[in-house]
């Protein structure tokens, strides 16, 4: 089962309405949610299947303009972890795939909304990556032919992977992220680990990362 639904929402944080942001979340969390209940239940009784949840680039790491839209990938990625062991000892299979950007229609107005409300003070951020996705639109690096392609692979695969970015530019935002965090782990190391307890330190003492 591949959970392909969504759209985006290109909006600052503080410019698009409650109703803007509940709409995204009811259809690309909400909705991806019910179909998962929808079909465990014949998944079970079978002990086995594959559920395939679709995130984002923007579910990785954060991008302007993006933040909303990408809260719900974030979302799809924290759900589908959990899910992956919850239904592994069942003979059930979870994977969540994050592409980057791909020559699709996602950034046509038939799959992708913008926030009514445009504050002005946020025309060199959120709004340049309105002008700029406007530019990019059928111009994305990535293939939607061997998207599909890699699609079939991991169906097919009898060990899928929990997590499964797709595209150059999707794998180097996840790298780019994580060695941003463990700069920030080791800048912040003492006050990190300075939080525990005293008996909690004495009992399992942590190293330094190097």
């Amino acid at each position: 089962m591949v959970n392909n639904a969504g759209y985006g929402l290109l909006s600052g944080i503080e410019e698009a309405t409650n109703e803007e942001i509940k709409q995204n979340y009811e259809v690309n969390v909400f909705g991806t949610l019910n179909v998962i209940r929808a079909v465990l239940p014949f998944m079970r009784k079978r002990r086995a299947g594959h559920i395939i949840n679709i995130s984002s680039v923007g579910g990785l790491g954060a991008y302007i303009g993006w933040g909303l839209y990408g809260s719900t990938k974030f979302a799809i990625e924290g759900i589908t972890e959990a899910l992956a062991m919850e239904v592994a000892p069942l003979g059930i299979h979870a994977t969540v795939v994050a592409p980057g950007f791909f020559r699709t229609n996602f950034l046509d107005e038939s799959s992708l909304l913008s926030s009514q409300q445009i504050i002005p003070d946020y025309a060199q951020t959120v709004g340049a990556m309105r002008e700029f996705a406007a530019k990019i639109n059928y111009q994305q690096p990535g293939d939607p032919k061997k998207l599909a392609q890699a699609f079939v692979a991991l169906g097919n695969s009898e060990n899928p992977p929990v997590h499964l970015p797709l595209g150059n530019d999707s794998l180097e935002r996840f790298r780019t992220k994580t060695a941003a965090f463990e700069k920030e782990i080791t800048d912040w190391f003492d006050v990190i680990i300075g939080t525990d307890h005293e008996d909690v330190k004495a009992n399992a003492p942590l190293q330094e990362a190097e």
